[in-house]
């Protein structure tokens, strides 16, 4: 037998050490106050409601369960929302997790992921990201569908799902893309570059499924919105749950509750069409029955009416009545133009009498005119012995001062022009 002492081993079961642990925690800690950024947020029907509480660098589970929610009713807790909660730590056995019981919780204000979100979302609506009226119309039945999300998981199989059970010969192109991490951003902005390249994509499809702010936060990124907002080709977001929502869902021309949803929403079932042709059908053999009948009606009105029945008669009537009609223009006729002759008369008298007044009036004011005319001439003026001396270019030498030695200088009279040159002032 060896000489070396033999230590006797202890060894735990997993329960036993885990409630070991869980009082260790509980013992040594007690009640604490912790602050960060809720995450995760789960209120299920039981009304209890389970979060991550977190900061840059670690994370603690946390559940405030319906009875204890009473004293903080003015909290909504909201994935982003920074928080500060109240209680003790302890440990979910069944899955070895340490947690913090929340007896107490306060609103610490926004978490930094939330403060980003909603400058963006301001920044983007004041510049008319937005706006309905820039949101583009979703083709009625598409030939090719872009898809951007991930190549893996349930998303891409329940678009599938639907497209293919709704309207099976589409034409439908998946472009790979990381949706969470590092370089998600940069792959979906790459794949909306690439579709809008194209000239056969009719509608795309931009999404994946649920999860944190933090899972969905590729799709708040400002090159993404951007990306989005610039698409020629329509954009449907379908990004996580119907209560997420995310800056490419403001952006796109249409948002969609879940992936599910967005394949519902771009091509109407098979069956519906159908369905639609066959009332349009229904209304056009309708419309065309009720044109034949009244057709048919008129017809049948017509081949009963007088002028069908006695076609003679009819012919005697109206010969009869343009007879009445000329006899009675031929009387109307001659006292008229009797009439009509005097007044002719009448007004050429009149218009001859006016027409000598205003000759004569015309031609007294003609007299008036030359007369002022004649005396404003510039040539009656140079006819009374003066003149008009210019310069070179033209301009009146209109003062001794203006004259230069040596200029030379055009006088004009009234029979003609000479030269000169001034020698002094």
């Amino acid at each position: 037998m060896s000489s070396a002492t033999v230590h006797e081993r202890h060894v735990y079961a997993v329960a036993d050490l885990t409630r070991h642990i869980k009082s260790l925690l509980e013992s040594g800690l007690g009640r604490v106050w912790i602050e960060g950024e809720a995450s995760n947020v789960s209120k299920p029907s039981s009304g209890h409601i389970y979060f991550d509480l977190k900061d840059e660098h670690a994370q603690i589970r946390a559940a405030f369960f319906r009875g204890r929610q009473s004293r903080s009713s003015g909290v909504d807790i909201k994935n982003g929302q920074k928080l500060r909660v109240f209680g003790p730590i302890s440990v979910f056995e069944k899955r070895g997790e340490y947690q913090v019981i929340v007896e107490q919780v306060e609103d610490a204000g926004k978490g930094s992921l939330q403060e980003a979100f909603e400058a963006l979302k301001k920044k983007l609506e004041s510049e008319g990201l937005f706006d309905p009226a820039r949101k583009k119309r979703l083709p009625l039945l598409p030939e090719t569908i872009g898809i951007v999300t991930s190549p893996t998981g349930a998303v891409i199989r329940d678009i599938l799902h639907v497209l293919t059970r709704r309207y099976p010969d589409r034409h439908i192109l998946l472009f790979p893309v990381k949706v969470q991490g590092t370089g998600a951003a940069e792959d979906i902005v790459e794949a909306v570059t690439y579709f809008n390249q194209r000239d056969d994509v009719d509608v795309l499809i931009v999404g994946r499924g649920g999860g944190s702010m933090e899972d969905l936060w590729a799709f708040n990124e400002e090159r993404v919105a951007r990306a989005v907002a610039a698409s020629r080709i329509p954009v449907i977001s379908a990004v996580g749950h119907e209560t997420d929502f995310t800056i490419c869902d403001f952006v796109a021309d249409k948002r969609a509750p879940t992936p599910s949803a967005a394949a519902e929403i771009v091509v109407r079932a098979k069956e519906e069409f159908q369905e639609s042709m066959h009332n349009a059908q229904r209304r056009l053999a309708r419309a065309l029955e009720a044109l034949r009948l009244e057709f048919k009606n008129r017809l049948t009105r017509v081949a009963h009416s007088y002028v069908f029945r006695e076609p003679g008669n009819l012919v005697r009537r109206y010969r009869q009545d343009l007879l009445r009609l000329q006899t009675g223009m031929s009387h109307a006729l001659l006292g008229v133009g009797r009439e009509q002759q005097q007044r002719i008369d009448e007004a050429q008298l009149h218009m001859r009498h006016k027409a000598t007044l205003a000759l004569k009036n015309t031609r007294e004011k003609l007299s008036l005119l030359k007369a002022k005319l004649d005396a404003m001439n510039p040539h009656a003026v140079l006819e009374r012995g003066y003149s008009i001396t210019r310069h070179a270019d033209g301009r009146v030498l209109a003062r001794v001062a203006d004259a230069r030695p040596g200029e030379c200088v055009i006088s004009r009279l009234a029979d003609g022009e000479f030269t000169s040159i001034i020698t002094k002032e």
